[in-house]
C-alpha cells in the first residue's frame, strides 16, 4: 500500500516535473527580488552571481513548457549545477568567514556575503534557500529527462 502511494506520487511528480521546476524558478526569482527590492536587503556579490544562473531559467523553462520542449534539461542542468556550487560556497563562507573576517566579499564595496538577514532553524539562510531551489530544479530536470527518454 505504501509502495503504491510512493510510486503514484513519483509518477505524478515526474509527469509535472518541468512545471514544478518552473514554479521553483519563479519563486526563487521573486523571492530574491522581494529581499532586495521590498525588504531592502542589499545583495552581495555571490547573491548576484546566483541570480545570474537562476533568472534565465524562468524564461527557459517557461518557453519549454509552452513549446513542450523535451530537451530543456540540457540547458537548465548546467545552469543549476553552477548556481548550486556558488550557493554551496556562499553557504559555507556564511558560517566559516564570520569567524575569520567580517566580510569576505566586501572588498568590492558591496554588501557582506556573511550578512545575516534571514536565519531560521539554525541553518536556513538566503544561500541555503538558493541552494535548495537549484537542487530542486536539478532533480526535476533529471526526472523530466528520464520520463521523456522513454518516448
Amino acid at each position: 500500500r505504501f509502495k503504491n502511494l510512493f510510486q503514484s506520487t513519483l509518477k505524478f511528480i515526474t509527469r509535472y516535473s518541468m512545471l514544478f521546476a518552473f514554479i521553483v524558478s519563479v519563486l526563487a526569482t521573486f523571492g530574491s527580488l522581494f529581499f532586495s527590492e521590498i525588504a531592502k536587503y542589499e545583495p552581495c556579490k555571490l547573491c548576484w552571481e546566483q541570480r545570474i544562473f537562476m533568472y534565465p531559467q524562468v524564461i527557459l523553462i517557461g518557453i519549454a513548457l509552452w513549446k513542450k520542449d523535451v530537451y530543456v534539461s540540457k540547458y537548465i542542468i548546467p545552469l543549476s549545477v553552477i548556481g548550486a556550487a556558488i550557493a554551496a560556497y556562499h553557504y559555507k563562507i556564511f558560517f566559516t568567514a564570520k569567524v575569520v573576517s567580517s566580510g569576505v566579499c566586501t572588498a568590492s564595496g558591496g554588501a557582506s556575503c556573511v550578512a545575516r538577514y534571514v536565519f531560521e532553524f539554525g541553518y536556513v539562510n538566503i544561500p541555503m534557500m538558493s541552494l535548495t531551489a537549484f537542487v530542486l530544479i536539478i532533480i526535476m530536470a533529471f526526472l523530466w529527462r528520464k520520463d521523456k527518454e522513454r518516448f
